[in-house]
């Protein structure tokens, strides 16, 4: 322990915690090699170990968004809407599409999850990238619960091809508010009919 005051009345810290960037890792791979996983959140470790942002938070609605002032802009209109966001995920400006199905796989395991808004504003994020994920992940993980996608951005034709001959079922929606909107109200009538035990179809396949 250390002092930190002086006098008859000295204070001793007893504990004391201390946070390291992660954009320091390349400089000191020697303090990130100490690491204890085993004392952090499972989804935060997956989300780590596939090169995404997250942090997980107590709402409903799961977000997918790349860039972080992009992911605040979005959790900001969810509650603006009356609803709470279950996480913070920034996929970032250069992810693959293996890593937005990591991305969904990490925001499904979550039970609090009952919809999924996804924000994308391509720029060096290609959005047609975003929608092969959203695809990938609705296959292989048999989404069931509604997927609210507003794509804007580079190639976001192309997303919009790729999303309409899918046969996913998919609630595309341009405008931000409006997603947001109907985000907040989908994740409310899953949420009561789940506690009133009534089954409600958003099967994602076809």
């Amino acid at each position: 322990s250390s002092e930190l005051s002086s006098g008859i009345n000295a204070e001793y810290g007893l504990d004391c915690k201390i946070n390291f960037d992660d954009n320091a890792e390349y400089r000191h791979p020697d303090l990130f090699s100490k690491r204890d996983w085993s004392q952090e959140d499972k989804r935060d470790v997956e989300a780590n170990n596939a090169g995404l942002n997250y942090i997980g938070l107590d709402g409903s609605i799961g977000c997918l968004v790349n860039g972080a002032g992009l992911a605040m802009a979005t959790m900001d209109i969810i509650k603006l809407h009356g609803g709470d966001p279950a996480n913070f995920l920034d996929v970032g400006g250069g992810a693959t599409s293996e890593q937005v199905t990591e991305a969904f796989k990490i925001i499904s395991s979550d039970p609090k999850v009952k919809a999924i808004l996804v924000n994308i504003f391509g720029g060096i994020m290609r959005c047609d990238v975003i929608a092969q994920g959203i695809l990938d992940a609705a296959t292989n993980l048999n989404l069931d619960i509604p997927l609210i996608v507003r794509l804007q951005g580079s190639n976001v034709k192309e997303a919009k091809a790729l999303m309409a001959l899918s046969n996913i079922k998919i609630l595309p929606i341009d405008n931000l508010d409006e997603a947001a909107s109907m985000a907040v109200k989908l994740s409310d009538i899953v949420s009561r009919a789940q506690e009133l035990k009534i089954k409600v179809d958003f099967s994602l396949g076809i």
